[in-house]
């Protein structure tokens, strides 16, 4: 019956399928559109970026329980240009996550295309911008692998404040590489009461191979949060060599007003001596339950022959005019969440 109606009606279909078998099946998105004037050492140079702070993105969930309180669940999500609508990955329908799992109190599998353990949430807990615009040292600063194909992941319940996450990805055979295991992704997170304790790791094979490293400790009140974090990474593709540190600040004036402030400093080792330093800022006003502004601000000093560029998390920052030029620029940006 469902065969014949277009998109629009499928997914009604879906929803009403799921509502009979006490499921749930989800539309979701997320459009990060924002205007970004940024000087690599050249001039100053104005775009039109989407997801500078989260990436923008259309995507379907749904979970079925199946009883003894397990459900089967999966996601297929799909990033895109909020700027000209193009695909994230030209030619990849779901390139951001296509998984399918089981959830119960023990945990969750998942089976398929997803985000690595280390990038969404983890990352995004660190600093202050969330791992996000062009304010975060930590994303301009580290390398890491964003999304792992063929993955098998376990995550644990929280247990006592404390819970993990592990990853293997299988080889693809269009690597060419052979058969076993390209690579995996393990995180953990210790609370103690307003104290929290991360440390992640990865570590992947095959062309473009990255060994990456990242930890820190936060600490919140009601109005104040702060961040120290560091990192590590070796490998890549370009190749990265470095490793870290910053510390971050956040303000609520509100429950829907912040400022943030922070630093950060990496010892770039493809080159003897390089170095670099971030200072940044940045302002975030809900206008609304599922929309967010935010304004960011950084200055990165490249030193001896290190490049390091200004970017947010999925906008390509400007290659800096020259070894060593320092990078600048602010950022206005509006996220809608539907």
């Amino acid at each position: 019956m469902c065969a014949s109606i277009g998109v629009v009606g499928l997914l009604a279909c879906l929803r009403v399928s799921a509502a009979e078998g006490e499921g749930a099946v989800t539309l979701y998105g997320v459009l990060d559109t924002s205007i970004e004037v940024t000087n690599p050492g050249s001039g100053w140079t104005t775009r039109l970026d989407s997801g500078a702070y989260r990436g923008s993105r259309i995507g379907l969930r749904g979970s079925e329980p199946i009883g003894a309180d397990t459900e089967i669940v999966f996601v297929l999500e799909n990033g895109f240009g909020s700027n000209d609508g193009t695909l994230q990955t030209p030619g990849v329908l779901f390139n951001r996550q296509a998984w399918i799992g089981t959830r119960s109190t023990w945990g969750e599998v998942r089976v398929g295309r997803q985000y690595s353990p280390i990038y969404i949430p983890f990352k995004g807990s660190l600093d202050a911008f969330g791992a996000g615009t062009i304010a975060s040292g930590l994303n301009n600063l580290s390398k890491i692998t964003p999304y792992a194909s063929n993955a098998i992941t376990y995550l644990s319940p929280l247990v006592a404040g404390f819970d993990s996450t592990v990853m293997f990805a299988t080889r693809d055979p269009s690597e060419n590489d052979g058969n076993g295991i390209d690579g995996y992704y393990v995180t953990a997170e210790y609370q103690i009461d307003a104290l929290k304790l991360l440390y992640a790791r990865q570590q992947t094979h095959g062309s473009g191979a990255l060994r990456a490293n990242l930890g820190g400790v936060t600490y919140g009140t009601e109005k104040i949060r702060v961040w120290l974090d560091f990192f590590n990474g070796d490998g890549g593709s370009p190749l990265y060599h470095g490793a870290g540190a910053s510390l971050s600040a956040q303000y609520s004036f509100s429950p829907h007003v912040r400022a943030s402030a922070g630093y950060a400093h990496v010892r770039d080792f493809t080159g003897a001596g390089a170095s670099a330093d971030q200072f940044s800022a940045a302002f975030e006003y809900d206008l609304s339950r599922t929309v967010l502004f935010y304004f960011s601000a950084a200055y990165l000093s490249n030193h001896d022959d290190a490049q390091f560029t200004l970017r947010g998390v999925n906008v390509t920052g400007l290659p800096v005019a020259y070894p060593g030029a320092p990078v600048k620029g602010v950022q206005l940006g509006l996220i809608e969440r539907f």
